[in-house]
């Protein structure tokens, strides 16, 4: 164990496309009883409500730019001092470079017991999984080919709406995504690793067994 938690916990879940971070993050949310942040999520809620920071961030979007660290910072500092997020948080999607790591380290104090928990999959475990993701156009349920496959070719199990896969998920751009996650975010591992702040998870495994072993890290 790591980093058992004090009072406000903060737990960052690193890893390649494909790797469970998602699922892991829902799971923890309802066991753990703690707000789960998407960066995406925020930046979407906050331009559809017409805030002032979704107005700044919108007019970046419509210009085609990437918009500023500075608004991201705004934007999730301003959602984790939040009540809600008083007991803990889980981070999605961020940070995702260096800057962004010492800038949530600025940011959070004393208070703050931070784990970075890295979900590791080799890459050809990666591709298998993505490329033989389905979702259902209608309700979005979700298949694999592999370990959820559809009762009836494919069709959709529960509305019998007609299943896709999703563009992303062909073979060759799911390579290059990883090489990106490789060249950008893999870095982040070292910078956790080397403040005595991160734990290696074996993602290759049935979610029950991978969500045991960071509830047992993190002390819940």
């Amino acid at each position: 164990m790591i980093h058992r938690a004090t009072q406000t916990q903060v737990i960052l879940l690193l890893g390649p496309p494909g790797v469970g971070k998602g699922s892991q993050a829902l799971l923890i949310k309802e066991k753990m009883e703690i707000s789960h942040i998407s960066t995406g999520e925020l930046l979407r809620d906050n331009i559809k409500r017409g805030t002032p920071l979704g107005k700044r961030f919108k007019s970046y979007i419509d210009a085609g730019q990437l918009a500023p660290d500075e608004l991201i910072f705004d934007l999730l500092f301003n959602r984790i001092d939040k009540e809600d997020c008083r007991k803990g948080f889980i981070l999605d999607g961020f940070p995702r470079t260096i800057l962004q790591a010492e800038e949530l380290q600025k940011h959070l104090t004393e208070e703050h017991a931070l784990i970075a928990l890295s979900l590791e999959l080799p890459d050809s475990e990666i591709i298998q999984r993505l490329t033989k993701r389905l979702t259902c156009k209608q309700c979005q349920a979700p298949y694999h080919l592999l370990y959820s496959p559809p009762k009836s070719g494919g069709i959709c199990d529960l509305c019998s709406g007609e299943l896709m896969q999703r563009s992303d998920d062909v073979e060759e751009i799911v390579k290059k995504r990883i090489q990106v996650y490789h060249e950008k975010t893999a870095p982040l591992i070292g910078f956790y690793k080397s403040a005595g702040l991160l734990l290696s998870i074996d993602a290759n495994r049935p979610k029950g067994a991978v969500l045991a072993e960071i509830l047992q890290a993190v002390g819940d």
